[in-house]
């Protein structure tokens, strides 16, 4: 037996030393949930003792985060938007960048019963986030992936927005007719990481979230250019379009823009100032 502070302390030192950043706070969020509870309760009982079973599953899975795999594959959740999303190898694990992306999204849309639809949906957390924010709105979910789409439907029916979503396996809108299908926004996280820079990504990212996911090709733009076409064809005059682009795309994909059929509404900064989130208008 081995008290809360004595496995933290060995954890922490195996994870640092497997080149882990913020190796304690993952040791914490890891026995957090091995015992089920939070990081306060850990600090406020750091001399009680763990079991032999609590010791066996933590360290199996210090030894999976030290080997990179992400702390959130692990523990199989990520928070997003204030709420927890299911997440697997199957999906991206969400990122702050992307909840700037639902911002933009809810700027446009508040308050009204409209139609959305989210081309790569992954876990689902754009649109069951817009479900969950405002009521009146419904969402068609695309990802060419059925073992995404799986994660996204549990993450709907956790988060209870079911009944308003709809989910379809679909590469960018081929499983769509537009004669069925007119949408007052359309929203994506693409894929956007060129091929030639993927080896220097962190090994957690390298390694571990689904290829198909990170990088459509050689630059990056394969799936932006796809939703710039093929978008028009579902998307109601004056409705938009917005997506999440690469930290160095923003002039790449601005001169991709066709002036006459989108406005450029803006391209927002995330926190570093670094254009990330592409919004347009249907012009015509």
């Amino acid at each position: 037996m081995r008290t809360i502070a004595e496995v933290l302390r060995e954890a922490s030192r195996i994870l640092l030393a497997a080149g882990v950043p913020e190796a304690r706070r993952d040791a914490g969020s890891l026995l957090s949930h091995v015992v089920g509870k939070d990081r306060t309760f850990l600090i406020g009982h750091a001399e009680d003792q763990l079991d032999d079973e609590v010791l066996v599953q933590f360290h199996s899975y210090v030894e999976r985060r030290a080997l990179g795999e992400p702390l959130q594959y692990i523990v199989g959740v990520q928070d997003f938007f204030g709420r927890e999303f299911r997440v697997t190898p199957d999906v991206l694990i969400p990122r702050p960048e992307t909840e700037l992306l639902v911002e933009a999204a809810l700027e446009l849309i508040n308050d009204s019963a409209g139609l959305i639809c989210d081309v790569g949906t992954g876990s689902g957390c754009i649109a069951i986030t817009l479900l969950c924010e405002i009521a009146g709105v419904r969402a068609i979910a695309l990802d060419n992936s059925l073992a995404a789409l799986e994660v996204a439907k549990l993450n709907a029916q956790r988060l209870s927005v079911s009944e308003r979503i709809v989910f379809l396996v679909s590469d960018c809108f081929n499983a769509l007719d537009p004669s069925e299908y007119q949408f007052d926004l359309v929203v994506s996280n693409p894929p956007y990481v060129p091929a030639a820079v993927l080896s220097g990504l962190q090994r957690e990212v390298r390694d571990h979230e689904p290829r198909v996911a990170l990088s459509p090709g050689p630059d990056g733009l394969t799936m932006i250019r796809r939703l710039l076409h093929e978008t028009l064809a579902f998307l109601k005059t004056g409705g938009h379009l917005i997506m999440e682009i690469g930290f160095d795309q923003g002039e790449a994909v601005t001169n991709l823009v066709d002036a006459e059929v989108w406005r450029l509404v803006e391209i927002k900064p995330d926190l570093q100032g670094i254009p990330r989130i592409l919004v347009l208008q249907k012009a015509y």
